[in-house]
């Protein structure tokens, strides 16, 4: 909505027009959302703890977390909320990639909602069923992808790009929705298993948004995206903004929820932080370069298959406790040096994403 203010207010005073670009829109993003974040913090946690929505921790779990119970969970809603109103306000409400990737969120939140909220006042851990949870993601991701393929503008938003190798490319057409499919789905359900300590979700959540959304601006903007020879696609610079205000929101939630968390996201926000990584990875053509950003939600993801794959099988465990976060920590690990240490990783391999952009 401030777009369209400033861009009225532009007629009368020039300092306006700092607004249209895309970068600074992107700034006033983050600043609102990680602002929202921290006006509506404490009364979102004081109002959660009221309600007695708190966590119900798994017996069979590590032991040092039984004293976690009945800390406020569902705080993920307050992710939701300010990287919705961000987008908003600093958003081109016009945009497809913008509207997409924004209902998706919501759409993946409300279906995490159901699951909390069938935790909290039921006091099951499972949660929703987990058919039941997986077919409404796949109802949203298949609906998604779909919306990404018929909305494509150009050739290359149907193409698979593999990063490191110049002008190498897989032609995809209609199989496109497939592959956006599993990305959806599979980072959602990817971020959701690695949010099991204080802190280990969001902090690798913010670094690969914030990556994601240098790919956004980048690739929205021609003389850029010729340069580094990668796909041009108009319109898709407007990513940016909610890259930002995910960057926002997810480090104005770390205030809280950093070691030992006054509240937990849930899967309100998990599902849906996990979903709109996945869609913005597809609207700017980087699906790939996520799975190697997002190192660790693949790594916590695997360890589950593993496991469960190993144990069905040769009725033995792989790990002493999945997902691998666990297993560190039956091993001996702190908490917090589980969480430092993967948010460190995750920086390596941020950092090894971003230099796709020139490595070729």
């Amino acid at each position: 909505m401030l777009v369209y203010l400033t861009e009225y207010l532009q007629q009368y005073i020039s300092g306006f027009g700092v607004f249209s670009y895309i970068t600074m829109r992107a700034i006033m993003s983050v600043l609102t959302a990680l602002i929202l974040s921290f006006v509506i913090g404490p009364a979102m946690i004081r109002w959660l703890t009221r309600l007695k929505v708190g966590q119900t921790i798994r017996q069979d779990g590590p032991q040092t977390h039984l004293i976690k119970s009945g800390t406020p969970t569902m705080g993920g809603t307050m992710i939701l909320f300010s990287v919705a109103m961000a987008v908003i306000l600093w958003g081109d409400l016009t945009n497809h990639y913008l509207l997409i990737i924004t209902l998706t969120m919501l759409a993946f939140g409300a279906i995490g909602f159901v699951d909390d909220y069938q935790k909290v006042v039921y006091k099951d851990p499972e949660g929703m069923r987990s058919r039941t949870k997986f077919l409404l993601q796949s109802i949203v991701g298949l609906i998604t992808a779909y919306a990404f393929f018929s909305m494509a503008t150009v050739p290359e938003e149907t193409q698979l790009l593999i990063p490191y190798m110049k002008d190498t490319v897989i032609y995809l057409g209609a199989w496109s929705i497939v592959l956006s499919y599993f990305v959806i789905v599979g980072t959602s359900n990817a971020v959701n298993l690695t949010d099991g300590l204080d802190g280990l979700a969001i902090m690798p959540t913010v670094m690969i948004a914030g990556a994601l959304g240098v790919f956004a601006y980048l690739s929205g903007h021609l003389y850029f995206s010729e340069y580094l020879n990668i796909p041009y696609i108009p319109g898709v610079g407007e990513v940016t903004i909610v890259a930002g205000a995910l960057v926002g929101a997810g480090l104005g939630f770390l205030w809280f929820n950093a070691h030992p968390a006054q509240v937990f996201m849930g899967d309100v926000g998990s599902l849906a932080i996990g979903a709109t990584l996945g869609t913005m990875a597809i609207a700017v053509k980087q699906e790939l370069v996520l799975v190697i950003m997002g190192g660790i939600f693949v790594a916590e993801t695997l360890s589950v298959i593993l496991q469960v794959g190993s144990y069905k099988l040769r009725k033995k465990r792989i790990f002493l406790m999945a997902p691998l976060h666990h297993h560190f920590e039956q091993k001996g690990w702190h908490e917090s040096q589980v969480i430092v240490r993967f948010w460190v990783i995750t920086i390596i391999l941020v950092l090894i994403g971003l230099a796709s952009l020139k490595l070729r």
